[in-house]
């Protein structure tokens, strides 16, 4: 039995005399690091691509949706789609999947959700209009009971 890894890929397995076995990373990614090391590869990409204004806003326990926001503004809607292809390459090419994206027909706005981060990849208008990370980064409202 042979296993082959490479950096960011998964693990395939090479059976033997009809033989063959599971293969387990040896340090599993818990939850937490999995979306941190996607996050860095997030923020790779968009700095390759020369996004601007990138805004990482921490949604884990306020939101189902994932662990992470991504803000970033492109130069133009040929940057904003630039930008996004650039980035769902560069996660495929990462092992992480294909992630789902709504928003390429226009350039305007463009949404890309891994599962555990969702980018915003907007046109500097769009956003200032939007302002979504000022909604999202607003400090935690709590009940209070008396």
């Amino acid at each position: 039995m042979f296993c082959y890894s490479k950096k960011g890929k998964a693990l395939t397995t090479v059976q033997a005399k009809g033989r063959a076995l599971a293969v387990v990373p040896k340090s599993p990614e818990s939850g937490a690091d999995a979306a941190a090391r996607a996050l860095q590869a997030v923020l790779t990409s968009l700095e390759d691509s020369k996004a601007e204004d990138i805004v990482t806003i921490d949604i884990a326990g306020k939101s189902a949706l994932g662990d992470y926001m991504v803000v970033v503004s492109g130069r133009s809607n040929r940057h904003v789609l630039a930008i996004s292809d650039h980035l769902l390459t560069d996660l495929k090419d990462e092992g992480f999947g294909t992630a789902r994206v709504e928003g390429q027909e226009g350039g305007d706005w463009i949404l890309i959700d891994t599962g555990d981060i969702i980018v915003h990849v907007f046109r500097p208008e769009i956003r200032e209009f939007y302002n979504i990370e000022k909604m999202w980064a607003a400090p935690d409202m709590e009940e209070t009971r008396h």
